[in-house]
């Protein structure tokens, strides 16, 4: 992920530190990410963190901005008119849950601090969602509906699902079953 010349070092000492500060999100969440845990780790001093990065906010809005690009690729599989329009969506759905909740489990508190991050992120999967939603009316494989209203719907019980099955502790296994059988009752009902 390319970055804002800053004037600051980077380097292959600046990725480990990145990897560092995502290694400790994962095992202890995000707001136990701390320099001194960084240069403990890396074996070095404040300096060479600091000749990198200006805090470790800035760190860990790299992390985040990756994670959240790891979530968008979760929906670049192609719809094929081969597929049943429904599974698909299923799949695709089922596959960024997969593919984000443990990166939601240890970002979550980063992530409610950080809206604007979250303001983009909304934009971005509005616009995927709602072109999925235009693709499939078209089609007449669901009903006519508001494709803006019904993509930011789409968007809220997704990340609400989210956000709720994270703060429940939800094993995996049981949050993938909950969240196909929510997700089918309300893609049931937009069926032509």
């Amino acid at each position: 992920m390319a970055s804002k010349d800053t004037g600051f070092i980077k380097d292959e000492i600046r990725d480990k530190i990145i990897e560092i500060t995502s290694e400790i999100a994962i095992t202890e969440g995000a707001h136990s990410v701390t320099v001194t845990k960084i240069i403990k780790k890396l074996g070095c001093t404040n300096r060479v963190f600091y000749n990198r990065f200006s805090n470790i906010g800035e760190v860990l809005e790299i992390v985040y901005k990756n994670a959240v690009y790891k979530m968008h690729q979760s929906l670049r599989s192609e719809y094929s008119i081969d597929k049943n329009f429904f599974d698909y969506v299923m799949d695709v759905a089922t596959k960024v849950l997969i593919n984000t909740y443990e990166i939601k489990m240890h970002f979550s508190h980063y992530m409610f601090e950080h809206d604007s991050l979250t303001q983009k992120n909304c934009e971005w999967w509005i616009r995927q969602v709602k072109y999925l939603i235009e693709y499939a009316a078209d089609k007449k494989i669901i009903k006519e509906l508001d494709s803006e209203k019904f993509a930011y719907t789409v968007w809220c019980f997704c990340r609400g699902f989210n956000a709720d099955a994270i703060s429940r502790k939800l094993s995996l296994e049981e949050a993938v079953e909950t969240f196909q059988y929510g997700f089918g009752c309300l893609l049931n009902g937009i069926k032509a």
